[in-house]
């Protein structure tokens, strides 16, 4: 096999990634990831807190420091990191902070949580980026870009919530 070649396969064979975002009521979001192709699956849960093992009813008294997020796995070689990336500024409002419509507290907030440096960096450049487009009438990006934390996986019951009742309210 040419060196070429071989390159090509190890391209092709490159393993799965995850990614983490937080951008309000987790239900919304995933269902907006889980239309990407190349995303070969998502989980809701929470991170970026202190709370060890926490529960939808602990994080929603707002004082457990995580944020309703998602955690995504994805092919590389279907999805960019940087397309997953345009798909979280185009769903929420990434100017308000601990708040996206009627959802408020800091469990709500924007949040990139980066699994790699590469990651990092992308996700700053793509801050910088939709700061200075213009896009935002010079509104400020009050989004965090944090390494990533533990994961939690919410209840069985937020998982798919829009596939298994047909969208709705985040309230339960």
């Amino acid at each position: 096999m040419s060196e070429e070649n071989n390159i090509t396969v190890q391209v092709k064979t490159k393993k799965l990634q995850l990614a983490t975002f937080a951008a309000g009521c987790f239900w919304g979001v995933e269902e907006a990831f889980q239309r990407i192709e190349g995303v070969k699956s998502t989980a809701v849960g929470y991170t970026g807190g202190w709370f060890k093992n926490p529960t939808y009813r602990d994080v929603c008294t707002g004082k457990t420091g995580h944020a309703e997020a998602v955690q995504i796995q994805f092919d590389p070689n279907e999805v960019s990191y940087e397309d997953l990336l345009e798909v979280f500024w185009s769903i929420h409002n990434p100017t308000t902070k601990n708040r996206q419509g009627p959802d408020i507290g800091s469990q709500y907030r924007s949040m990139i949580a980066y699994h790699t440096p590469e990651q990092e960096l992308a996700a700053k450049k793509s801050k910088e980026d939709l700061q200075s487009s213009g896009k935002l009438n010079e509104r400020k990006i009050v989004t965090e870009i944090v390494s990533a934390s533990p994961f939690y996986k919410a209840e069985e019951y937020h998982q798919k919530y829009y596939q298994k009742r047909g969208g709705g309210s985040c309230y339960i």
